[in-house]
């Protein structure tokens, strides 16, 4: 019968598996690196999970997961709609069109040579700066590259130098206003936009920088650092969890951890 199934199966059955598998891998291309991966991977179970009840014919289960999933489409609606908003506006754009011709289907996993962070000139401009009692918020991508947050701010396309960062913070500097945007080992925007965290738990006597700090690391894989221009410390946030005063040595470890 398992043979006959297989010797049954149309070339339009084969392309919509294969469509279907390009689309899923598409998207969770989107979400990677950003707090909806685990939402994404959760459905997928689920989803799962029913059509093996429903193959298995229990009822009980198949009539409660059914309801589930066809609550589910308004559920991933409300739950992805900044994703879904990016990619409505990702619709039309030539650049990304012309960057797509030069993957297709799964020949986007990535297999460039990783670009070691420059972390000695991160922490020393944070130290600098924190003596100096310069305000400043940096942003270091991982996995989610943070495209709708870069096309907010100012394209800088720089290699990583303390100058450079303390430059841009420079309370007269255009630029200081905002976040930067690291990727690699290049600094890919400054000025840019970031979520506010709406988290109680944050202290009251913490502006909209370290809110933001806070905000960027819910909605993503990034890590975001902050300088005091009150009280000159460095305090950096990770996974959505603000660490205060830390000591410059304290976060190069953090970071050499994280990225080597």
């Amino acid at each position: 019968m398992l043979l006959t199934g297989l010797f049954s199966l149309r070339i339009v059955d084969v392309i919509d598996i294969v469509l279907f598998a390009f689309l899923l891998y598409e998207i969770y291309n989107l979400v990677k690196g950003t707090a909806g991966i685990r939402i994404f991977i959760g459905i997928i179970a689920v989803y799962l999970i029913w059509k093996v009840v429903k193959a298995l014919q229990m009822q009980l289960l198949t009539e409660i997961l059914g309801q589930f999933i066809s609550v589910g489409v308004i559920a991933l609606i409300v739950v992805f709609q900044p994703e879904i908003r990016q990619v409505l506006l990702m619709v039309g754009n030539t650049r990304i069109i012309r960057n797509q011709r030069k993957r297709f289907l799964f020949w986007h996993f990535k297999i460039n040579n990783p670009v070691n962070l420059n972390i000695d000139k991160i922490v020393k401009a944070c130290q600098k700066m924190a003596e100096t009692r310069t305000g400043a918020l940096i942003v270091i991508a991982q996995q989610n590259e943070l495209a709708q947050y870069i096309d907010t701010g100012q394209p800088v396309e720089a290699s990583i130098s303390e100058v450079l960062i303390e430059t841009i913070f420079f309370k007269n500097s255009p630029l200081h206003d905002g976040a930067v945007i690291i990727i690699g080992n290049k600094i890919k925007a400054a000025r840019c936009i970031l979520p506010v965290s709406n988290k109680a738990s944050i202290p009251t006597f913490y502006g909209l920088r370290h809110r933001a700090a806070v905000g960027i690391t819910e909605k993503s894989d990034a890590i975001a650092i902050i300088v005091s221009e009150e009280r000159g410390d460095i305090a950096y946030s990770h996974e959505g969890k603000l660490f205060e005063n830390t000591s410059p040595a304290e976060l190069s470890n953090f970071l050499e951890n994280l990225f080597k």
